[in-house]
């Protein structure tokens, strides 16, 4: 199954190192940060998971649940989990599936042939609570994934969801912000941007971000 955005995401029950996963179920209204790896005891994904771990108050400001994916066993997770805290200083404080049937990484498309055969790639999905597809990166297995920009992703969408705006290259939380293209009329623009905007081109057009 190939996944694109804007695509409801497959719902699925697995085994977890905190229990029976039932995804629909677990992330309720949330966000989700879903992130494959190749297998257990991998030098890079040591360094990802602690990542993540460390961020878990940057993830919950946000609504967001994050849940890793091997296709180890529970066991396997459980003995890996020890390293991660040790060699990371950070103890996991989030679900990592046991996807050793493949079920997950089938539906998700995480086996890329040309890769692997039986490896998952290192993949992120972003569901937004509606259980849409909003973001998909896939990542070679030498470069470590880069969680801020991650986060930083899921502020823009999460802005752009309520506000009439998009993010220029590099935006940052609290940066200016791109009036959409769609909003031309005077009165709609001064209802909308109450802070003002400044015109560079018709078709390029910046303004404070709307919710600081």
């Amino acid at each position: 199954m190939t996944l694109r955005l804007g695509d409801t995401v497959p719902d699925f029950t697995q085994d977890s190192t905190e229990g029976p996963i039932h995804l629909y179920e677990w992330m309720g209204d949330s966000w989700v940060v879903l992130f494959s790896h190749p297998a257990d005891f991998t030098p890079v994904c040591t360094t990802e998971l602690g990542t993540v771990a460390k961020l878990k108050d940057e993830f919950a400001k946000r609504n967001v649940k994050p849940i890793a994916l091997s296709v180890d066993d529970v066991e396997s997770h459980k003995g890996w989990a020890g390293d991660i805290e040790e060699t990371q200083g950070a103890a996991v404080n989030y679900p990592i599936l046991a996807d050793g049937d493949r079920k997950v990484s089938d539906l998700y498309d995480m086996i890329h042939p040309n890769a692997s055969n039986t490896l998952t790639v290192r993949t992120v999905f972003v569901i937004d609570p509606n259980k849409k597809l909003r973001l998909n990166l896939t990542y070679p297995a030498s470069a470590g994934r880069n969680f801020d920009e991650i986060l930083r992703v899921i502020d823009s969408l999460q802005l752009t969801d309520y506000h009439k705006v998009a993010t220029p290259a590099n935006w940052k939380d609290g940066d200016d912000c791109v009036v959409v293209p769609s909003i031309k009329e005077e009165a709609e623009l001064k209802a909308n941007f109450p802070k003002g905007y400044t015109v560079i081109k018709p078709y390029l057009r910046m303004t404070p971000q709307p919710n600081k």
